[in-house]
């Protein structure tokens, strides 16, 4: 029977939920909005199968990529509207080609990220761009299952520790399952996010209409300058015209500051079980940060996908898109500088638990705000290497 007694052991998976022959399991929401598992123990009859499916209890060992490539899709449109090098439409269709299912998260009609899946090509564009926040995996594991007991392929894409628990929820490798997850830098909770863009729209006195669109990183201002960006329609009709209703540059949207400052991550995130490739995946996907460094050449502002080849498999789909896709090989040491999250879990800041105990009696946005103004560490070490210089220097400190 699942017992964790510390949650910084639990990465919300749900595989434990989904793969229990009693249906003795269910997910509960804890007062930082993230889920839970809380078992029937009445119901319970020891099968200890959910136990053997949890990712953070049978964790694998640490892995190296086969190989490592800068890629980036020759469709501008495609490009745009993903977050990096839009490899991930590219790794879809291609599986879609073959008569399969593709999953990955998607916002749903309350604005909150699901997990969810498509067969057609139309169905991938909901799953494109980042979405900041943990994503609610539902039966999504058992849907994959049925696909694949069916012989069809499936392409499963999620979070590392998402990906974990499929791979442990399905067992012994699957021919016609490709997993693909990211580099993640944590996930924050759904429930902060949803009162944040509640508050962000009373806030800014929208006009009556209906969002049509949430991009945590437009692209419009470049790759490395994103936008966080609202679009809705101002009318009810259906052919009204799309506008953008807020847009802020990432560096000062609030709820990204938070996010990149760890104030309201999942406690597994500041202890994530599943770094250096322990997921399982096939392929690993995520911003080529540094590409100005290490190709200067390849520098456009429009995205680089980093891909990161850790199956047969994985070469194989790699190979079949190599012709709608630019590339080019690279070196593990070189992407990790610049992509730490890849090994090393974030330190939970010291203000996190004071940010939990107040958030709900407090305006959220400038609660944030007052949160995350502290000046950050390397500022105060700055400061105080400064000190030390005036002191050894003899002169006053002014």
């Amino acid at each position: 029977m699942i017992q964790f007694v510390e949650k910084k052991k639990c990465v919300g998976c749900n595989t434990c939920v989904q793969r229990c022959p009693k249906g003795c399991i269910r997910l509960e929401e804890d007062e930082e909005g993230f889920l839970y598992p809380k078992t029937d123990s009445s119901l319970c009859v020891d099968c200890h199968l959910c136990e053997k499916v949890c990712p953070v209890i049978f964790r694998k060992e640490k892995r190296l990529p086969l190989k490592i490539y800068a890629m980036r899709n020759r469709d501008e449109n495609i490009r745009f509207r993903s977050s990096s090098g839009g490899i991930f439409y590219l790794l879809a269709a291609a599986v879609l080609a073959r008569g399969g299912v593709v999953f990955g998260a998607r916002f749903n009609e309350r604005w909150e990220v699901i997990h969810d899946y498509t067969e057609t090509l139309e169905g991938l564009t909901p799953f494109l761009g980042s979405k900041y926040v943990q994503s609610r995996i539902g039966n999504s594991y058992r849907q994959a299952e049925l696909y694949l007991k069916a012989g069809r392929p499936v392409l499963f894409s999620g979070t590392p520790c998402q990906i974990a628990g499929l791979r442990n929820y399905l067992g012994k490798g699957n021919e016609y399952l490709l997993t693909v997850d990211l580099i993640c830098h944590g996930a924050p909770s759904p429930r902060v996010w949803d009162n944040y863009l509640g508050e962000l729209l009373e806030k800014k006195s929208l006009p009556g209409g209906r969002i049509k669109e949430i991009s945590f990183r437009n692209k419009k201002q470049g790759w490395k300058n994103y936008n966080f960006v609202i679009a809705g329609t101002e009318g009810k009709e259906q052919q009204s015209e799309i506008k953008e209703w807020i847009s802020e540059p990432g560096s000062e949207n609030r709820f990204m500051q938070g996010f990149l400052g760890d104030l309201y991550l999942r406690p597994s995130c500041y202890a994530c079980p599943v770094k250096s490739f322990r997921s399982g995946s096939d392929l690993t996907l995520g911003d080529f940060w540094g590409i100005e460094e290490i190709m200067p050449e390849w520098e456009d502002k429009r995205g680089t996908s980093a891909v990161f080849v850790h199956s047969e498999k994985g070469v194989e789909i790699v190979r079949k898109i190599a012709d709608k896709c630019d590339w080019r090989q690279s070196d593990y040491g070189q992407v990790v500088r610049k992509n730490p999250s890849l090994e090393v879990s974030v330190t939970a800041p010291r203000n996190r638990q004071y940010f939990f105990a107040h958030w709900k009696e407090k305006s959220l946005i400038p609660f944030i705000e007052e949160m995350i103004k502290p000046l950050p560490q390397r500022k105060w070490k700055k400061l105080i290497r400064k000190f030390i210089r005036i002191l050894k220097s003899g002169r006053k400190y002014e």
